[in-house]
């Protein structure tokens, strides 16, 4: 059980070590941030290679999903908005996306205290095995154009004038697509897509090395991402996802130079083990590095909104509680922000400047991997009139018994 005296003496020996007004900028910076819930992982996920396992509690249409995101922000404060997808949030048929419908999700959200965020145009779902915007199918291109336009009209008029896309697109064989095609597909149907969406919607572009195609992706990488954008223009950028990569990839350095460039840019939260983005946010050191840079680029809570990047999590796991997983993500990225913010970027230069290697790199660790901010967190949460730890006070609320058998 967490006591007031752990508390303080917790934060005692981090003003000790770190200063008190560093550590009072940490506990500000936990209350203020906030991160997007998928709508994605509220749904009902299961079957295939996990066999008739279901997530406990899954919800079955759009307003359970909504229910299940107003707990979780009640428990957190940091999770008011939520993306959605076109085609599994606001479409009758699957195929084709309504705005009406956006609409009504809209007023239902606001309903439990929550709004629309990132809203994602869905082009992985039927009629996209051979491709999307990268189709040499004249239709199928111009129909997922017309979802894009429709993503951008839904951002600018009820959600927070953000898309999010992400292309399904590549082949499994070589021969089977001209890549430098695919390729120039992508960029006409973008340009296309841009020219029509109102400018202050920023449009974010997902890579992926790899899935669905195992030879070829069309957008397999940030760099790709990056040039698409360029090339479209606009307020065009790119959007990380920790699990989108290679094993071994500096993620921290790529959003590192995404800043330094000043391209637009996103990050989807999630932990990758083997080869996607499915598991929950864990407070390691690469998502402390990470934070490391964004707040060092002044990305999060810049006085200049167009330096501040789209923060949102992407986890979707079969095999776990979802709202435990969402709610420990978002208490990892919170631990996360926190060491960040204790890091003295002055003294860590000045010991780059005078080329101590191993000294930069302990000061920087002191921070990033040993310091313990939990009572960073306690006492943003205390402020905020919120649980300390939000994934225990779920367990006790009983809300989980509620949806589970009604749901199956």
């Amino acid at each position: 059980m967490v006591t007031k005296r752990m508390i303080k003496s917790g934060l005692d020996a981090l003003n000790q070590e770190f200063g008190e007004r560093r550590v009072r900028a940490a506990i500000a910076a936990v209350k203020k941030f906030q991160v997007e819930m998928p709508s994605w992982v509220f749904g009902k996920f299961g079957g295939g290679r996990f066999g008739d396992y279901m997530p406990p509690g899954p919800a079955l249409s759009i307003e359970q999903k909504l229910d299940d995101a107003a707990v979780v922000n009640k428990l957190t404060g940091a999770t008011s908005r939520i993306a959605t997808q076109i085609l599994w949030d606001f479409s009758a048929d699957g195929m084709t996306g309504s705005y009406r419908i956006a609409k009504r999700v809209k007023e239902q959200a606001l309903k439990r205290g929550l709004d629309l965020g990132a809203i994602n145009p869905t082009y992985f779902l039927r009629g996209s095995h051979r491709g999307s915007l990268s189709s040499d199918d004249a239709e199928t291109r111009e129909r997922y154009i017309e979802q894009t336009l429709l993503g951008g009209k839904i951002a600018k008029r009820l959600g927070n004038k953000l898309l999010a896309l992400w292309l399904p697109d590549g082949s499994g064989y070589p021969g089977q697509r001209e890549l430098q095609r695919a390729y120039e597909n992508v960029v006409a149907c973008m340009k296309e897509a841009r020219a029509k969406i109102p400018r202050d919607v920023r449009m974010l572009i997902e890579y992926k090395v790899f899935e669905p195609g195992t030879y070829s992706t069309t957008i397999p990488d940030w760099g790709a991402a990056a040039q698409i954008a360029r090339q479209v223009g606009g307020n065009t950028g790119v959007l990380v996802d920790l699990g989108h990569h290679y094993h071994g990839t500096n993620i921290e350095q790529i959003v590192g130079m995404l800043i330094a460039a000043g391209v637009p840019s996103g990050f989807h939260f999630n932990t990758r083990y083997a080869a996607d983005d499915d598991h929950a946010v864990e407070p390691n050191p690469t998502m402390a590095r990470i934070f490391y840079e964004l707040v060092k680029g002044d990305a999060i809570f810049s006085r200049d909104k167009k330096r501040n990047w789209a923060y949102m999590i992407d986890q979707c796991s079969s095999r776990e509680n979802r709202i435990h997983a969402l709610i420990h993500s978002v208490d990892s990225l919170q631990v996360s922000l926190a060491r960040a913010m204790l890091l003295d970027s002055r003294q860590l230069q000045r010991y780059q400047d005078k080329d101590e290697i191993i000294l930069a790199n302990r000061f920087a660790n002191n921070a990033l991997l040993l310091a313990n901010v939990r009572p960073i967190l306690w006492q943003a949460r205390i402020e905020k009139d919120l649980p300390l730890d939000p994934v225990q006070a779920y367990v006790e609320s009983g809300y989980q018994k509620k949806i589970d058998s009604p749901r199956r």
